[in-house]
């Protein structure tokens, strides 16, 4: 029960696109808000993008704005973080977190009450 899992990771050349995935098993994804945070080697986890349980709003860190979009897919119980021109500062292990209710400051890893094992990104020549 309560299970998340991200997939779509991997190894992509500077400009590139990966799609990211978070399936949710053992609850319904529609009830929670989910985030997307990453964290490379000698840094700070830090939020990427946030998404209401409603899907109606959402939320992305300065240095993502433009380049990624986060979108749900309740009937295939699925969140999705698409990357689009990616940068080698973008390499970073990537995690999805939910929220039973909508975070009162999305980027905080506190508010969220699951996580998934993460999916790890590398964007490099």
């Amino acid at each position: 029960q309560l299970q998340l899992v991200e997939s779509g990771g991997g190894l992509v050349q500077p400009g590139g696109s990966l799609r990211l995935s978070c399936a949710a098993s053992g609850f319904t994804l529609d009830d929670y808000a989910i985030g997307w945070f990453r964290q490379a080697p000698g840094k700070e986890r830090e939020g990427v993008s946030c998404i209401s349980s409603s899907g109606g709003s959402t939320y992305y860190a300065d240095s993502v704005k433009g380049r990624f979009t986060i979108s749900r897919d309740n009937a295939k119980n699925t969140v999705y973080l698409q990357m689009n021109s990616l940068k080698p500062e973008d390499t970073a292990v990537y995690y999805c977190a939910a929220n039973v209710a909508n975070p009162h400051i999305w980027y905080m890893t506190h508010e969220y009450d699951y996580w998934g094992q993460g999916t790890q990104v590398t964007v490099s020549s």
